[in-house]
């Protein structure tokens, strides 16, 4: 096995690991008393409650514009949001992956990818 799969192996592993981990604790330490369906609340929302408790005359200074019609249409706009990160990131990583091997190829002394590029006239 090539050092290159065993590093891969590993990390793939331990990100299974830190995934079961992170399951095994949130899953159910932290339980909303007021409605046990909803695991994880929003933090806007907890501090809203936080600050009245303390003090109970307290207004938020604004409301929002959009609040989506159900739990599963907000988890959706979420996953859409975490999808267009992850292919923008993914992008980035490619692009720089991609300039990297490329820059390897010429300064090993093979030929550069072939470009879309005219060549110009007499040459």
């Amino acid at each position: 096995m090539s050092r290159k799969a065993i590093i891969n192996t590993v990390l793939a592993v331990a990100m299974v690991a830190i995934f079961m981990v992170s399951f095994a604790i949130g899953g159910g330490a932290r339980v909303n008393t007021e409605n046990p369906e909803e695991r994880f609340g929003g933090t806007d929302d907890k501090a809203t409650t936080a600050i009245q408790e303390i003090d109970p005359n307290y207004q938020p200074w604004f409301s929002h514009f959009f609040e989506p019609a159900s739990g599963e249409v907000e988890s959706g706009l979420f996953a859409m949001q975490a999808a267009i990160g992850g292919a923008v990131l993914g992008f980035a990583i490619g692009g720089y992956w991609g300039r990297r091997k490329g820059e390897k190829a010429t300064s090993a002394g093979a030929a550069p990818a072939p470009s879309d590029a005219v060549p110009e006239p007499g040459a």
